[in-house]
């Protein structure tokens, strides 16, 4: 990798350290570029932890039409950012926390490189559990009429962690499922597994394939975000959130 890629992947780190609001990085030529710095960046600060798998983001029309982009996104989630239902965070820990409402997959078995072109049947059937699940996300107070895919992405497409409801094994439709977002006990919004690009499997598939083409691989017991079915909410003071999905369950998260 360029030794300017190497520079912007530590300005992200010290921009993270010191607060400063998302903006545009004109080095990154394009989406190769965004994920080589993007690997730099997860390099960088991922220390001594592991890899718990990975968010795809702007998988549905209405995350795509409020970040103006028209293509999936995939990033890192660390095992230290991933909590259980019922975690209560602080907002002080964030730029500017956001909350995504999705449906998480984990995987049963190996999707290894070189057994690509992968399907969503292929991947579904190395699925071996599902859940409701809110990601954290981080946006630095990014200013969205002028959103920049390359540096999104290389920001680790702004994972900052993922809550996790209980695991069960996957119904036969997850397209038909619906999820129903609260808000202190108020319903907010709702949305299906088909607002995932028709359905959870189709991202994973996508998922699978963006990484063996750079030669990796989806391993048994990776989790993955599939893409928000609801709009993002930015929570500003003390919150309560709970995202129900019919046939999984449930998950809750709270802070201030």
């Amino acid at each position: 990798m360029s030794e300017a890629l190497n520079t912007i992947a530590e300005q992200l780190v010290a921009e993270h350290r010191d607060g400063v609001k998302f903006h545009k990085f004109d080095g990154i030529a394009g989406l190769p570029d965004a994920y080589r710095v993007q690997d730099a960046y997860v390099a960088a600060i991922i220390g001594d932890d592991a890899p718990a798998g990975y968010k795809i983001g702007l998988t549905s029309k209405r995350m795509q039409q409020m970040c103006g982009i028209d293509q999936p996104i995939c990033g890192t989630i660390f095992s230290r950012n991933v909590f259980r239902s019922g975690a209560r965070l602080s907002l002080t820990h964030y730029g500017r926390l956001g909350l995504e409402f999705e449906i998480c997959v984990r995987l049963g078995r190996d999707l290894e490189a070189g057994s690509e072109p992968f399907t969503p049947e292929q991947v579904g059937e190395a699925v071996d559990a599902v859940a409701a699940a809110i990601e954290l996300v981080d946006d630095r107070h990014a200013d969205y009429s002028a959103l920049d895919i390359n540096t999104l992405v290389a920001d680790n497409s702004w994972n900052a962690g993922v809550v996790l409801g209980d695991f069960a094994p996957p119904p036969a439709r997850l397209d038909v499922l619906e999820g129903i977002a609260y808000q202190d006990g108020t319903e907010l919004a709702r949305g299906h597994g088909a607002d995932a690009l028709g359905h959870p499997f189709v991202p994973l598939a996508w998922l699978a394939n963006h990484l063996a083409a750079n030669g990796r691989g989806l391993r048994k017991g990776d989790i993955v975000m599939t893409g928000s079915i609801v709009t993002t909410r930015f929570p500003a003071g003390p919150f309560a959130y709970r995202f129900d999905v019919a046939g999984l369950g449930s998950v809750e998260v709270s802070g201030s």
